[in-house]
């Protein structure tokens, strides 16, 4: 039955107690992890998986109970009523904030013609997947990113009406249940088993088959309320089973089952099978136990979850969910020049609230609700009437119109500007392209290191502090993606270097890539090492740094920048080990860079040419460095072997 323009959906309708409630904690828990982070949810993106439960239990309650009046299920109208109700927020969010990143501009337009067609083909999670997740995926801030979870909701919305028939073909109640579970159980093991195998994370999160343990739960739930509550209707269940006191069971159930989400929500996430999907399916449980105490009958959880506060965040959750994620992203960028990855100020976190609670209400009131309850052609419709009114009454639909004109071209705009990569890839391409260029051609063999005296240095005269130039082919380079953006200017500044640079490496990997060159016999006089960038650096590997390279060989450590939280502990540890190991200096990227960011890429780590030419002058203060301190140590050696040698004779003061 189609519904017809200007009237009322006729879709059925029914009402759960506690499920808004529910709903605005899982949105609180994600906006605050996404917000706020490092504060009360660490592990808030469980709200996601308590959005699945109450999805699953949601829609398919509503086709069972349609199945149950009518003896069959209209897809159509089933599929026209989640159009209504997904798409007008989504398509408002996408125009809206496609057009701020284009005015913005920089990395936030990254692939952002594939973000959209993720987000309107309902293909978002999967379209991430096959996007990969190396270095700079991870890095780089997606606009749409928390659009995944709605593409599995949305897969789930197409696919389930059309498989709901054979699970109805299964007679028993509990045979029904336990398929469904067994399917949960099936989904959240094949997590597991993609996380422990070491496969990618990303792969493991956001597929559909990987993460539908949540829906599968709702499922099972919704299976299971009605002949529960047929049950209790007609009596026939024992009286105890009615009584007070199992409605307050019910209600302590819920108010532990609550608890339980937001404990797990308040636990710091790992990378291992605890989280995924240890921690996910128990928040999972939880959810479905609340729902399960919510919808009981005579049960006060409910009515105590739907508090009026909650019922507002829990009917806008949709829009505060869609809008929180690209204002963030958005904010960070014009004002910081940074991602969410890079940490988010507390200053920012509050604005970014702010615009999402209000435009979420803004597009609930002037957007969703209209579309909802009049339907698409309802709504244009009494739109087209509105701007057929008086004059007086003409203005807001002109400017709706203007507003919608704008948007759909600042969307086209911003499609069309669309980077294929970032600033910071390019950047690290550029660089790999001309190691590449340079390793076509042979480079000299390395040079030895010699312990001739100074030049200049007559045999027999008072040793005096000389120190000796050095070339390229005296130096080998080994390196993150930041000596790799800066290849090129450590080629034009060090001719005959070589440099051993890639992405995501950590100093952890420095001592068995010295050990290969060792061994490969390629360890020239000068090492440089810069690893600072991903993650923290420990004096144990950097010790082992020390007995690769060997007493005769000068060990230069450049030390990092790069917005993020362990970078003041690297520089600190590499500041300190240097000052207690002789042989050992830093070049100071970071002081180098500090009042010139603006030559870093967009992701404030990877310099571009210009940013290059200051690291590579900032590894040739540290050589230059080493070789003064090296030429001090050789001058006190030599002037303690002339005081032997002279010791016969008057004292001789050096000059």
């Amino acid at each position: 039955m189609t519904t017809a323009p200007h009237t009322p959906s006729t879709a059925p309708r029914t009402r759960f107690a506690g499920l808004d409630g529910l709903r605005a904690v899982a949105v609180t828990s994600v906006v605050v992890y996404h917000l706020f982070p490092g504060t009360i949810f660490a592990g808030g993106f469980v709200g996601v998986d308590v959005f699945f439960v109450i999805s699953g239990f949601l829609i398919t309650s509503l086709l069972l109970r349609e199945h149950r009046a009518t003896g069959r299920v209209s897809l159509a109208d089933f599929w026209r009523r989640r159009a209504r109700r997904l798409l007008p927020a989504l398509a408002l969010v996408v125009t809206v904030c496609a057009t701020a990143a284009w005015m913005v501009g920089g990395d936030v337009l990254v692939r952002l013609g594939a973000q959209v067609v993720g987000a309107f083909t309902f293909s978002y999670n999967w379209i991430a997947v096959a996007g990969g997740t190396g270095y700079f995926s991870a890095a780089t801030p997606e606009l749409f990113r928390n659009f995944w979870s709605l593409a599995v909701e949305e897969q789930f919305y197409l696919v389930w009406p059309l498989v709901l028939p054979l699970f109805l073909l299964i007679r028993r109640t509990w045979a029904r249940i336990a398929a469904t579970v067994v399917l949960a159980a099936a989904s959240a093991v094949w997590m597991g088993m993609l996380v422990g195998s070491g496969d990618d994370l990303t792969r493991a999160y956001f597929g559909t088959d990987s993460h539908a343990f949540g829906i599968l739960l709702g499922i099972a739930l919704a299976f299971a309320v009605p002949p529960l509550r047929h049950r209790l209707a007609t009596r026939a269940v024992p009286t105890w089973a009615r009584s007070g006191s199992v409605g307050g069971a019910t209600t302590v159930a819920g108010v532990a089952a609550l608890l339980g989400v937001l404990v797990v929500a308040s636990l710091p996430a790992g990378d291992t099978t605890t989280t995924f999907p240890g921690a996910l399916l128990a928040g999972s449980v939880c959810a479905a136990v609340a729902i399960l105490a919510g919808v009981w009958p005579g049960s006060r959880f409910g009515r105590a979850l739907d508090i009026a506060p909650l019922r507002w965040v829990g009917e806008r959750s949709y829009g505060i969910y869609l809008w929180h994620w690209p204002l963030l992203v958005l904010l960070l960028a014009a004002f910081e020049g940074t991602g969410p990855d890079a940490g988010v100020p507390g200053g920012i976190g509050l604005l970014a609230l702010a615009l999402t609670l209000s435009l979420a209400e803004l597009s609930h009131r002037v957007v969703e609700s209209p579309v909802r309850r009049f339907g698409f052609r309802g709504t244009l419709g009494r739109f087209g009437a509105s701007l057929r009114a008086r004059a007086a009454h003409r203005i807001p639909a002109l400017a709706g119109l203007a507003a919608g004109a704008v948007l759909l071209a600042g969307t086209g705009a911003a499609l069309a500007a669309a980077p294929a990569v970032s600033s910071g890839q390019a950047a690290v391409e550029a660089g790999a392209a001309a190691l590449a260029a340079e390793t076509a051609t042979p480079s000299p063999a390395p040079a030895e290191s010699t312990a001739a005296p100074t030049p200049g240095q007559t045999p027999g005269a008072v040793p005096t502090p000389s120190p000796t130039p050095v070339s390229g082919e005296e130096i080998v380079a080994v390196g993150d993606s930041v000596m790799l953006a800066s290849a090129p200017s450590l080629l034009a500044e060090f001719p005959g270097i070589v440099v051993d640079a890639a992405e995501s490496r950590s100093a952890w990997a420095g001592p068995g890539i010295l050990r290969t060159l060792a061994d490969e016999g390629r360890l020239r006089p000068v090492v440089v090492v810069g690893l600072g960038t991903n993650g923290p650096v420990d004096r144990e590997t950097l010790e082992e740094m020390v007995e690769i390279t060997g007493p005769d060989r000068r060990l230069v450590l450049v030390n990092a920048y790069a917005p993020r939280d362990w970078i003041s502990g690297v520089n600190d540890t590499l500041r300190g080990f240097a000052a207690t190991h002789a042989g050992v200096s830093v070049a100071d990227w970071s002081g180098a860079i500090t009042p010139h960011t603006d030559l870093l890429a967009g992701d404030h780590i990877h310099p571009g040419r210009r940013g290059g030419d200051v690291y590579a002058e900032a590894v040739a203060a540290g050589i230059e460095r080493a070789e003064y301190e090296r030429a001090v140590r050789r001058y006190g050696e030599e002037l303690r072997a002339f005081r032997e040698e002279h010791s016969d004779g008057p004292p001789m003061v050096p000059r």
